[in-house]
């Protein structure tokens, strides 16, 4: 199945990350296709989400979601710290839970209101954590991705790649 492409109907662009002195390839040769980070966001079950205190501190917890349509989706509490950091500051980061198979996405949160996305994201939802998005029991973000980065460990040096969209 081929990638799905961003809000804009474009694949994100792949290149190297700026990592100096970790010895990584400076070629194009060996970048990872950005379906193998899709693949990676979909399967995994647990996702670690990074988020801004209020004091610009960072704050990581653990959260379910789906990603879809070139986007991650999750629901919290709105009174959680997470929903009261994403109202102070949008920009946050979603990792995927396996880090020899890292997939990084730095992005901007919104709450989803529209009931027709909710319900047609909470099926999706259901099937993977037998759980319905339900927008009572809290708010439903969709993370829109601006940056992410692929690190395989296996073959770090040539295959460390950075998607922008």
């Amino acid at each position: 199945m081929p990638a799905k492409k961003n809000s804009t109907g474009a694949l994100p662009r792949a290149g190297r990350p700026q990592i100096p002195e970790y010895g990584i390839s400076t070629s194009s040769k060996g970048l990872l296709p950005w379906d193998w980070a899709e693949k990676r966001l979909k399967t995994s079950r647990e996702y670690w989400m990074v988020t801004t205190l209020p004091n610009r501190r960072p704050h990581v917890m653990p959260v379910w979601g789906i990603w879809q349509d070139c986007a991650f989706y999750f629901s919290t509490g709105r009174g959680t710290r997470k929903a009261r950091n994403l109202a102070c500051n949008p920009h946050c980061i979603v990792c995927n839970e396996l880090a020899g198979e890292a997939v990084i996405v730095h992005g901007r949160a919104r709450e989803v209101r529209n009931a027709k996305r909710i319900a047609d994201l909470s099926k999706l939802y259901s099937r993977k954590y037998q759980y319905p998005l339900d927008p009572k029991m809290g708010a439903v973000y969709e993370v829109t991705p601006s940056l992410a980065f692929g690190m395989w460990e296996r073959k770090f040096p040539t295959t460390a790649t950075r998607w922008k969209f």
